[in-house]
């Protein structure tokens, strides 16, 4: 995978829970939800191709920090705790320019499988 421009700039809105990168083609606000729910980390990932975990019960989550790792990444701090995915400026790159087509995906999955972004729950039938 070739290597994703750094943004110029990167602004953590904690009242409305956005993330805003600013890049040379435009400046992309990513709420905390979006991030949280593709985080990079193995609790959402799984250990392997077919072993994603799909997150609900997201839509109020906020972060409550950034850290950055080296020049390549930074780790966000979720307020449900969750803090162990890396974000790397390439995944952060891939998350802002394919917005459109990754949250329409998560929302089909959260249908296909009962989830809302509300409760954490999945309903079974």
């Amino acid at each position: 995978m070739p290597q994703r421009p750094m943004p110029q700039n990167v602004n953590l809105h904690k009242r409305s829970k956005t993330l805003e990168l600013v890049y040379e083609d435009g400046t992309f606000e990513l709420t905390a939800e979006y991030l949280r729910v593709h985080s990079p980390s193995a609790e959402v990932r799984g250990h392997g191709i077919g072993q994603e975990v799909l997150q609900t019960g997201k839509r109020h989550v906020g972060i409550k920090a950034l850290e950055m790792s080296g020049n390549y990444a930074v780790k966000i701090v979720f307020d449900d705790g969750h803090d162990s995915g890396l974000y790397s400026w390439t995944y952060l790159w891939e998350l802002a320019h394919h917005h459109t087509e990754y949250w329409a995906d998560y929302l089909a999955r959260l249908e296909k499988e009962g989830g809302s972004r509300d409760n954490g729950m999945i309903a079974i039938g």
